[in-house]
């Protein structure tokens, strides 16, 4: 069985040497093979999407603009993990709401991943959310959200979107092609989605 590793080097320095408007660069010096390596990377709180299938097998797409590439992508909901202490899985339940005016009453866990371990400390936790009716509220949207389309899709079209390389978004990316293969293995894939996750480092330290 291969599984990554979960490695705590001598951090010497860390320091924050930009500070953005939604997420910050730090640089660290640690000591790694007898030598002293610097870094920059960006400092992430960490995210959550979610994948909100139908009991018609639909997924839930939007497409929100996304400026860094200059594309109007179709996605699924996600959002960060920036109100402090709030437990991921409420977090994903209150995005699900804010992003497409729905709850679910089936939550478990798809997938979770690191977008670029290189240059982001960056980690998304993906929920598969189903058991979905209207929420009571319906949100308010600005900014890039306020112009969101949403579209039922048949997880097998979104499937054939990803692999004929029409969808680009990594969440939506992972989230389709897992929960594609989990069906095909009547869901014995998935997680509770209360589980803990030790990945997200600034989680398990707060």
């Amino acid at each position: 069985m291969i599984e990554d590793e979960a490695f705590d080097p001598t951090v010497t320095s860390s320091e924050t040497v930009f500070e953005g408007k939604v997420w910050d660069v730090r640089r660290e010096v640690f000591e790694y093979n007898g030598s002293d390596l610097t870094r920059d990377f960006v400092d992430h709180t960490g995210a959550v999407a979610i994948l909100a299938l139908n009991d018609a097998g639909e997924v839930l797409m939007i497409k929100q603009y996304r400026h860094p590439v200059r594309h109007r992508m179709w996605e699924i909901p996600a959002g960060l993990l920036d109100v402090e202490g709030e437990d991921p899985l409420n977090a994903a339940k209150r995005e699900l709401a804010e992003e497409a005016d729905l709850v679910a009453s089936e939550w478990d866990l798809l997938s979770e991943f690191h977008t670029s371990p290189g240059g982001s400390d960056e980690i998304i936790r993906i929920y598969l959310a189903r058991g979905l009716t209207d929420a009571t509220e319906v949100f308010d949207r600005a900014e890039e959200e306020a112009d969101m389309e949403k579209r039922w899709v048949p997880l097998d079209e979104a499937l054939d979107a990803v692999l004929a390389r029409r969808l680009h978004n990594p969440s939506t990316t992972i989230a389709i092609l897992e929960a594609s293969i989990a069906r095909s293995r009547n869901w014995s894939t998935l997680g509770a989605a209360d589980q803990p996750w030790p990945r997200h480092r600034k989680l398990t330290a707060s």
